[in-house]
């Protein structure tokens, strides 16, 4: 099994990638904004998705949305076919299309909304927080794409501020910020450490 970055010579996967959404949506009774081929097909030739193959069969697939001119980008359609759950699938290709997402737009803000908590673990993992939706992108055709889903009419009931998924996001910036953090508060435990193995031995 392999997972690539996905080009125009997989769009033959397109047809299925949509069922294989669909039928999971429906089986899960979630929502989910429902995308064409047509739509697949393009993320694919602009080298925006990542598919995950064993051999010539469909195994996975998730791709990439950019909103308010590469400030936000969003990890979407995340889908394992049926055969292939269960071993782990998800996971890796969710880290795939995340480190897909950190290189071609790396200063912008990537962000999710998901009820699954399988996703929301993952998510987790990489270092997304949860936040509410005024903290996500004000671009209107990204909530326009939620039209298709069953729970729409929750999001227009709170004009947009709340609905059954919940909101999470990664800031590059906040977590470099969050790293040196880190990293200064391992020195100082370190250092005092280091200082008062030091003061011991002055005092044999």
């Amino acid at each position: 099994m392999k997972i690539v970055i996905a080009d125009k010579s997989h769009a033959v996967y397109a047809p299925q990638i949509c069922e294989t959404i669909s039928e999971s949506a429906k089986v899960r009774g979630t929502g989910i904004a429902k995308r064409t081929p047509e739509y697949i097909i393009t993320k694919m030739e602009n080298g925006n998705a990542v598919i995950a193959l064993d051999g010539d069969k469909f195994v996975g697939f998730c791709y990439i949305e950019a909103w308010g001119h590469g400030k936000f980008v969003a990890n979407s359609g995340l889908i394992v076919h049926p055969d292939y759950r269960g071993l782990g699938m998800a996971k890796n290709i969710k880290a795939k299309i995340f480190e897909h997402s950190r290189t071609k737009f790396p200063d912008a803000k990537v962000f999710s909304i998901t009820t699954g908590l399988a996703v929301m673990k993952m998510n987790s993992e990489l270092g997304y927080k949860p936040v509410t939706f005024s903290e996500l992108t004000d671009d209107q055709t990204f909530w326009n794409g939620c039209q298709t889903c069953k729970n729409y009419d929750v999001l227009q009931r709170t004009e947009q501020k709340m609905c059954l998924c919940t909101g999470m996001l990664y800031d590059p910036k906040k977590q470099v910020a969050e790293q040196k953090q880190i990293k200064t508060k391992v020195f100082k435990r370190l250092k005092s450490i280091k200082e008062n193995l030091f003061l011991k031995k002055e005092k044999q």
